[in-house]
């Protein structure tokens, strides 16, 4: 065992540490763990709240948007519009309706990211502007797009 390691006292007394894939109880636990930590430092905002916009045709799914707002702040975690949508305004309207919810919670901003052959551009055409890029992620050739847009 290496001594180095940070996790080597934690072994000895007879922890675990265990690396795999997908652990949905490990991520509502941390989940939870975090939205508890993150409500006791800001006891003064209220808790952060799922938001979500779903649009429909005829029962089904054409496109959605979901994230978050917390404060100030509101975030776009995935939207998606279904291939023979795309270009049809569908996407924008339930980004809009999405910021529209946002703001009435009270965000002032929002963050979303995008890679570079995902939809950066759809967004900036909504207003929102480029303030970070990881160059190379994932993959050479790709890009991660940080966007904002002030409400």
């Amino acid at each position: 065992m290496d001594k180095d390691q940070p996790y080597t006292r934690l072994l000895e007394q007879g922890g675990s540490l265990t690396v795999g894939g997908q652990d949905v109880q490990l991520d509502q636990r941390l989940s939870d763990e975090l939205d508890a930590f993150n409500a006791s430092a800001t006891s003064d905002t209220s808790a952060a709240q799922e938001l979500s916009v779903r649009v429909e045709e005829a029962g089904d799914l054409v496109a959605g948007v979901s994230g978050w707002t917390w404060g100030t702040a509101a975030g776009i975690a995935m939207t998606w519009v279904r291939e023979d949508q795309r270009g049809a305004g569908v996407g924008a309207a339930a980004v809009l309706a999405f910021e529209g919810e946002a703001r009435r919670r009270g965000a002032d901003h929002i963050f979303v990211t995008s890679f570079t052959f995902q939809a950066p551009g759809f967004y900036q055409r909504l207003g929102y502007v480029e303030i970070f890029r990881w160059d190379g992620v994932p993959t050479e050739g790709r890009d991660d797009v940080h966007l904002r847009k002030q409400l």
